[in-house]
């Protein structure tokens, strides 16, 4: 069987083809290369030169959920990778012999540094000096070009493949061919990369061997060159952390990644800034010397202090010690972490010391889960992550003013009504509750289709509904989690807190570490008017789903209930400036703006709900109401008056005796300044002169269009009384 790729004479055996050693199932090469994979880089790794300045162009592409401008990296020379005189600084030079990694190759005192020898402390042989030179034929076709980096297995070679297209592509070798746990590892990531097939991990060509001078052979991996740069470096050249955007862009973007190898049962280990490269708007993981299987127990783990989890030692590799290793790296892309001889510190700084992290704190409650000392307490999967980093990077552009569009969440709906619709409107509990976001029925749950026929049942006929839905015997016996929790919602909605929480603790056994039991559970407390416990509860879901909105929602009502004014704004600010679908918090920041006294804030917060919203004239109301309240004499001026009007005068009210409340409520505050001693000025107001007689006139007018409309007896009386009042004074 000819060999399929492209100029290649070679045939198949084995499954391979025996001149340049492509699987038989393999894919077409890139057309173009495609950076190298630079493992543990020094200081001196070469850095790829670009066409343009030192900050590439952004642009709003794939990269980035189309929502964040990420800088484009060109391709570049793969030739100006290479590294003029390549050495490893002294401080990275350490015994490759698992069990000791004591320094060496060190100066001390006249005696100048050695590259090669053996460990004084387990007698191990060591070398830095790169084993090939330009021009050196490894496996009889990649032709050496010379170092691009040194990582924590060995030197990294670029190399010209000779019989497939002189195509670019990477070698990596060994420190010291004499380790045998460094030659395993190196076999092991042929074996993993052999197995992968991602778009964004570096594809493997081929594994080869090369005897030196001494006579042993030394295996080499011939890896895809990927013509970009490194996290690292795209740090580096930013003179300091990135902006949080475009970190969690990155993130969320190389996840897939580790997704796809933790379902393969296997463990990335060593995930940090330097092993993610950026081409064009593709990003690809690279160096996959420390990837180890799940059940392997015997194999040497891999990787990096700062980075590494702390419990891996004992737990060996899982998918919390990939997630620990991702949220240390986007904690290093967005601060500046402390050093410790050398290395990052586990602990993070407190956020109100580092301005990203107090400006962001869903980013900050990100980290802090992915890092959590107690690896049950952080995400499950990579793909958990992702989904609250992108909620999160929703939150960070909106902050930045850039529109975003609403995201669909996987663990809520959507807001189900309105709580506190007006400026002056109460927070009611029970509103509340009623408002909010209801977690998402799990599909797999035995009760799901059941509730799915049940879902517009009133609560108080929910139990007996759901008793006829599952029919038969063997559908009732069947434990359903969230059938038990639609009846906990169901009490909560009847008001009833002590039987919803009687049934919570009974579920609690099932789901001790589950987010909605503090949900359920800081409800009832909020029933209760027990808020500083509810908003306790309402923090620890917020800890575990860090790029929610729903659970900001509650801990912005429970704040205004407890008259946490400064909590109650930052909350729904983050709401509203990320979903404008969320109008109970457009009416809680402008009355929370409305209280610290800044009455355009809180105007502008109400003057974002959309014309199609159902809410838009209460919101456009409560504007007016807004601009209105305080002393006519001294807080309200005349252009005030004059914008409420304009606004009152357009808010398409359908009800005859609404608008005339709102003209009303202008009219009064425009006559009660006109009577502290202002001159009447030349513009007109709601259509009339601004005047006292035509101000008069009109409300005049509004009271007897309210008494019309009442049904009240009464009350009627006593609109037309004061018509009669408030009508102009005339002469006789």
């Amino acid at each position: 069987m000819r060999c399929p790729e492209p100029g290649c004479a070679g045939t198949i055996s084995d499954g391979y083809c025996t001149v340049c050693g492509i699987a038989a199932t393999a894919a077409e090469p890139d057309s173009g290369p495609a950076t190298a994979p630079a493992g543990d880089a020094t200081d001196g790794e070469a850095k790829t030169t670009g066409t343009g300045p030192n900050r590439p162009a952004l642009s709003r592409g794939r990269l980035g959920a189309g929502i964040v401008a990420m800088p484009r990296i060109p391709r570049g020379d793969p030739a100006a990778a290479i590294l003029p005189d390549p050495q490893v600084p002294e401080r990275q030079r350490f015994c490759g012999n698992a069990e000791c990694g004591a320094p060496v190759g060190r100066s001390r005192h006249a005696e100048s540094a050695r590259t090669e020898g053996c460990c004084g402390q387990c007698g191990t042989r060591y070398s830095f000096v790169p084993r090939l030179i330009r021009g050196d034929l490894v496996g009889g076709q990649y032709e050496v070009q010379g170092c691009i980096a040194h990582g924590g297995l060995g030197w990294i070679y670029l190399a010209i493949d000779r019989n497939v297209h002189d195509r670019w592509v990477v070698l990596k070798g060994l420190v010291n061919s004499g380790n045998a746990d460094a030659m395993a590892a190196a076999a092991a990531e042929a074996f993993a990369l052999a197995e992968v097939e991602h778009p964004n991990i570096v594809r493997i060509h081929n594994f080869v061997e090369h005897r030196h001078d001494t006579g042993a052979p030394v295996g080499y991996i011939v890896m895809e060159y990927v013509g970009g740069t490194s996290l690292k470096q795209i740090r580096r050249t930013h003179n300091g952390p990135l902006p949080p955007d475009q970190a969690v862009a990155y993130i969320v973007e190389i996840a897939p990644a580790l997704e796809y190898l933790h379902a393969m049962g296997m463990v990335y280990c060593d995930f940090k800034p330097d092993n993610v490269m950026q081409c064009d708007e593709q990003l690809k993981l690279i160096d996959l010397g420390a990837v180890i299987a799940m059940d392997d127990t015997d194999s040497p783990i891999y990787g990096t202090a700062g980075y590494q989890a702390p419990e891996i030692a004992w737990t060996g590799p899982t998918v919390a010690t990939d997630v620990y290793t991702v949220g240390r790296t986007l904690a290093v892309l967005v601060m500046d972490l402390p050093q410790h001889n050398g290395r990052f510190v586990d602990r993070l700084p407190p956020p109100d010391t580092v301005p990203v992290l107090a400006a962001h704190e869903s980013l900050y409650r990100c980290i802090l889960r992915a890092t959590d000392t107690d690896p049950a307490r952080r995400f499950s999967s990579m793909a958990e992550m992702a989904d609250q980093l992108t909620g999160v990077l929703h939150e960070v552009v909106a902050a930045d003013g850039v529109p975003v569009p609403p995201r669909r969440s996987l663990h809520f709906s959507p807001q189900r009504g309105l709580y506190g619709g007006g400026y002056r409107a109460p927070v009611v509990p029970a509103e509340v509750i009623a408002a909010l976001p209801v977690p998402v029925v799990d599909p797999s749950d035995p009760g799901a289709a059941v509730l799915a026929t049940t879902s517009g049942t009133p609560p108080a006929q929910l139990e007996y509904a759901l008793d006829l839905a599952r029919g038969g015997a063997r559908q009732a016996s069947l434990f359903s989690v969230e059938v038990a929790l639609r009846l906990i919602r169901a009490a909560l909605e009847l008001g009833r807190p002590s039987d919803a929480r009687s049934q919570l603790e009974a579920l609690t056994p099932d789901l001790s570490a589950d987010w909605r039991v503090p949900w359920y559970r800081g409800q009832c407390y909020l029933l209760e008017s027990d808020y500083a416990a509810a908003y306790s509860d309402f923090d620890a879901v917020l800890a575990a789903l860090p790029g929610e909105l729903a659970p900001k929602m509650a801990l912005a009502a429970t704040a205004e209930l407890r008259g946490d004014v400064d909590a109650a704004t930052r909350y729904y600010e983050t709401i509203w400036q990320t979903d404008d679908t969320y109008i109970s918090a457009a009416f809680g920041l402008a009355r929370q703006r409305a209280r610290a006294r800044d009455r355009t804030g809180a105007v502008a917060a109400l003057d974002r709900v959309p014309s199609a919203s159902a809410y838009h004239v209460q919101a456009g109301t409560a504007a007016v109401e807004i601009l209105l309240d305080g002393d006519s004499s001294t807080d309200v001026g005349e252009q005030i008056l004059i914008d409420a009007g304009d606004r009152a005068s357009v808010l398409p009210i359908e009800s005859g005796s609404a608008r005339a409340a709102l003209r009303l409520r202008v009219m009064e505050s425009a006559l009660n300044w006109l009577e502290a001693g202002n001159s009447a000025p030349a513009a007109r107001l709601l259509g009339t002169d601004f005047t006292e007689h035509d101000l008069r006139r009109g409300i005049e007018q509004c009271y007897r269009t309210l008494a019309r409309d009442t049904q009240d007896l009464w009350l009627r009386i006593g609109l037309v009384e004061q018509a009669n009042a408030s009508r102009p004074r005339t002469r006789l």
